[in-house]
């Protein structure tokens, strides 16, 4: 029988694997930004990466809450 809670194909697991994925991925823009780009550039990605980090972060704690 299939599980009413979640959606075909979702399983509970990979909300934190979805959140590392952020994580290492804006690691790696704003690594990569720092090397080259110019600061205006650079500014708009840190921006965005300290956004991503935290939604990833909250993505992958959040099921181990219980």
């Amino acid at each position: 029988m299939e599980n009413s809670q979640h959606r075909h194909g979702e399983h509970p697991e990979r909300t934190p694997a979805y959140g590392v994925v952020m994580i290492i991925v804006a690691l790696g823009a704003a690594t990569t930004v720092s090397f080259v780009g110019p600061a205006s550039l650079r500014i708009v990605v840190y921006i965005l990466a300290v956004v991503a980090i935290a939604v990833g972060f909250v993505f992958t704690l959040r099921d181990y809450s219980t």
